[in-house]
């Protein structure tokens, strides 16, 4: 894959460094390169100017004790140089000659030493690292101009239900428009898979099997909303059962309790609720994680928490772990605290676009009280 294009890829092989980074050792500073050995850690110490040594330019020659190099940051540093001294640490003594500060120095100070980033031959990026800005530059540094990636991992879903229309159609009492296939294709797309929408799948055994074929011929993945309980006209328990496997069908959180996976035809299958927010909830939750080993990421499908005050009252019975939509900043004492976003409806997906974080609430914990910690997860990075 071209540099341009490898942002938001997974790397499909080790890459190694073709040579040492830095390929010589450095300025670290624009000032002057001279010997440890020539200063004085209680007097100025003044020095005769010999050259000039600039990055892509080094100086072409040697220097004596008592003599130094006037260098840019990046510059070769001369052999018989060991230490460089900022030019704000110095004054001019003359036509040709500086002065430099008395202070402790040790050799060393203010240079960059050839390799000190990457070793030839080293690996400077391993198998299945998620490629980002810093990665794809970091490949740019070491003259590459492509690189092998994974495949894109394939991901298809559909939305149940036949109260569901989509934009633009007239709803009738007892319809809603389809939102949960917005929010699911945006979150795909934030991961940057490739996705296929099949649209609305309504409440029909042969209609909801046929939408499962589909997928199943053409995905790595297949991501349902609604029909996941165990409602009369719920046939997707029914159609899994004929052409794969479940492996589980709830789970012990709020919201997202009737969360299904499974598998169909080698293609992992993750049936969400119905209710928006808890889409969201159990895609953050399990689904990204699961579409990140699929696709061969090592590391980082963990999502990350950390300790915070709770601002306010909370309310939690205990039994189930929570998810509650929060609203996380810093109190004038600069602590991250946390309150809610209102109520915690499983169907009120505004509070989605109120919060920044989860507040993850342990299944055993009851109401928390202003001022005790919690756990918090922000939504950067992960919506």
């Amino acid at each position: 894959i071209p540099l341009s294009e490898l942002c938001g890829r997974v790397l499909a092989e080790d890459v190694h460094a073709p040579f040492n980074v830095p390929g010589h050792d450095n300025s670290a500073m624009d000032g002057f390169a001279c010997r440890a050995a020539d200063l004085s850690a209680e007097k100025e110490s003044v020095l005769r100017i010999v050259g000039d040594a600039f990055a892509g330019s080094p100086f072409v020659g040697a220097f004596q004790s008592g003599e130094c190099v006037k260098i840019m940051t990046g510059a070769v540093l001369p052999p018989q140089a060991d230490i460089v001294i900022p030019k704000e640490e110095t004054h001019s003594a003359g036509e040709g000659m500086v002065a430099i500060s008395p202070r402790p120095r040790k050799a060393g100070m203010n240079t960059r030493q050839a390799g000190e980033d990457l070793r030839r031959g080293e690996a400077a990026l391993t198998r299945g690292v998620l490629m980002g800005p810093a990665e794809v530059g970091l490949l740019g540094s070491l003259g590459f101009a492509e690189a092998k990636a994974r495949r894109k991992l394939r991901v298809a879903h559909f939305s149940t239900g036949d109260e569901l229309r989509t934009a633009g159609e007239t709803l009738k009492e007892g319809e809603v428009y389809d939102s949960n296939r917005r929010t699911i294709g945006a979150m795909l797309s934030r991961m940057g898979v490739e996705a296929m929408d099949l649209g609305i799948v309504r409440d029909d055994r042969a209609v909801l099997a046929s939408a499962f074929d589909r997928a199943a011929e053409w995905a790595d993945a297949i991501i349902t909303s609604g029909g996941a309980s165990v409602g009369e006209a719920d046939f997707i328990r029914e159609v899994l059962a004929e052409r794969g496997e479940a492996l589980f069908w709830k789970v012990a959180m709020r919201p997202g309790r009737p969360l299904a996976y499974g598998k169909v035809r080698g293609a992992d299958f993750f049936g969400l609720p119905g209710n928006p927010v808890s889409v969201m909830v159990c895609f953050c939750q399990f689904v990204r994680a699961a579409l990140w080993k699929r696709a061969g990421r090592v590391g980082g499908e963990e999502v990350p928490m950390f300790a915070a005050t709770a601002a306010e009252d909370l309310r939690k019975a205990p039994g189930r772990m929570e998810f509650q939509r929060g609203i996380l900043s810093r109190n004038e004492s600069g602590e991250w605290e946390a309150r809610s976003t209102g109520d915690q409806g499983s169907g009120i997906l505004s509070s989605m676009t109120r919060a920044n974080c989860f507040i993850v609430l342990e299944e055993e914990r009851g109401k928390v009280k202003a001022g005790e910690k919690i756990l918090v997860q922000p939504f950067e990075g992960i919506l």
